[in-house]
């Protein structure tokens, strides 16, 4: 669609911070809307393709930068208090917020890319989402990972990190090929939550004293590449379990069956695989009356 149109906003928080995000609209008024939650380190743009192909099939989208990450870093990466908790709590409520503002009365959906659909239970807003479609989003715990992935894992989760914190303030994850520079309490979020059980489950009771994972009951689709070393099948059932009441529908995608050299955990968002993309728009609008 010709008319299809995107224009940047600042949404802000509940707790003040400002992050830019990028509204796109369809020529139409949209059948629905979609926010995408961006993996752990990744920019907004790096959805703009895929987003741009949800606002051809009828929906309202919205991606953003999390707060210390990309346009969203505000004065020196070093002095952000961003975390992952700020993340799902803060950027992702006001974001569904800013959504409903910008697509009022419309079904909304979430699309999770990795920690984008990890941390949807943070959200004190999250009920009203009618359902959402998350792709290699798992626990990341390293007890199962692939033996020849594990070394590499380890080393980032448990030596790059906290090297890197100690030394410059915050860890230069770009320096070995894992997205944007990460906040100091961000990795050490990550880092103590992908050695623990259940991804964000490790915090339950500690930092996490309010969340909505035991409430969630919405339908649900989980897409996971045969070729992601991170989010492997065993971890996308462990991150599923922390969800007691939720529907899940898990599915597999092989490179090999969809004639693409590989999908790991990122290209599933690439124009490589453009042709993967109605697994998700299909699955959202089965729930929208039309």
């Amino acid at each position: 669609m010709a008319n299809n149109t995107t224009k940047d906003i600042a949404v802000i928080c509940k707790d003040k911070i400002s992050i830019s995000a990028t509204v796109y609209s369809p020529s139409a008024p949209a059948v629905g809307a979609v926010m995408i939650g961006p993996a752990t380190g990744i920019k907004r743009q790096f959805y703009g393709a895929f987003a741009t192909y949800l606002c051809e099939q009828g929906f309202g989208v919205i991606t953003f930068d999390n707060r210390g990450i990309g346009e969203s870093v505000d004065g020196s990466i070093s002095k952000s208090n961003a975390s992952l908790i700020k993340w799902g709590e803060q950027d992702m409520t006001a974001v569904l917020d800013a959504l409903k503002m910008h697509f009022p009365e419309v079904p909304y959906f979430l699309v999770g890319h990795s920690a984008g659909g990890q941390l949807l239970g943070l959200m004190h807003n999250v009920h009203d989402l009618t359902a959402f479609c998350n792709f290699g989003s798992s626990s990341g715990s390293l007890r199962n990972m692939r033996k020849s992935y594990l070394i590499k894992a380890h080393f980032f989760m448990n030596v790059f990190i906290p090297i890197s914190n100690l030394l410059f303030g915050h860890t230069k994850s770009h320096w070995v090929g894992m997205g944007e520079p990460l906040p100091k309490h961000v990795a050490r979020q990550w880092q103590r939550w992908c050695n623990g059980e259940g991804y964000v489950k490790t915090a339950f009771g500690k930092e996490v004293a309010n969340h909505q994972y035991h409430h969630i009951s919405m339908p649900s689709k989980w897409l996971l590449a045969t070729d992601d070393d991170i989010a492997n099948i065993a971890n996308v059932h462990d991150m599923i379990s922390v969800f007691p009441k939720m529907s899940a529908e898990v599915e597999q995608l092989s490179p090999r069956d969809h004639d693409v050299a590989t999908i790991g955990h990122m290209k599933f968002f690439s124009r490589t695989c453009k042709h993967l993309w109605p697994k998700v728009s299909d699955y959202f609008l089965q729930f929208i009356d039309v």
